[in-house]
């Protein structure tokens, strides 16, 4: 199926509020709310659409806490510090980085001793400088970029 820029724009709009009535796009999208069914159809039809999500803010229900780790390694070999990261569910990003330290991870935790776990274990790797999270600004929408 070739996506024009109706179907972009629907798209973006659904990422945004999913639950948003078919005459409310199509009043922002200056078309019909049947029209603009019939394209959401077409879309969840050839699988551009997988399923409509519930996105809860975690940290406000105190479940989870972001961290951002720096990673100094000590050793040439990374080999066992990427096996950690590959097999650790915590590390939700992981970068190789150039600059100060070696690498800069992303972590997602349910509480603080969690935290001290997963930083203990980098410890048998190298050093690291950690950062937490106090405040989410902005998140990219994967659809913004289009």
């Amino acid at each position: 199926m070739k996506l024009d820029n109706i179907d972009f724009q629907i798209l973006h709009l659904l990422s945004k509020n999913s639950r948003m009535q078919w005459k409310d796009l199509g009043e922002r999208i200056h078309m019909t709310g049947q029209a603009v069914g019939n394209r959401i159809k077409m879309l969840e039809e050839n699988g551009i659409i997988k399923a409509y999500s519930l996105i809860v803010d975690e940290m406000k229900l105190g479940l989870s806490y972001t961290a951002f780790v720096v990673i100094y390694m000590e050793s040439a070999n990374h080999r066992p510090f990427l096996r950690f990261i590959e097999e650790s569910k915590a590390v939700i990003e992981a970068h190789r980085v150039s600059g100060e330290g070696c690498y800069h991870l992303k972590l997602e935790v349910s509480s603080q001793d969690q935290l001290n776990h997963i930083l203990n274990k980098i410890l048998n790797y190298g050093n690291y400088a950690l950062y937490l999270s106090i405040n989410d600004i902005k998140k990219q929408d994967p659809l913004d970029a289009l």
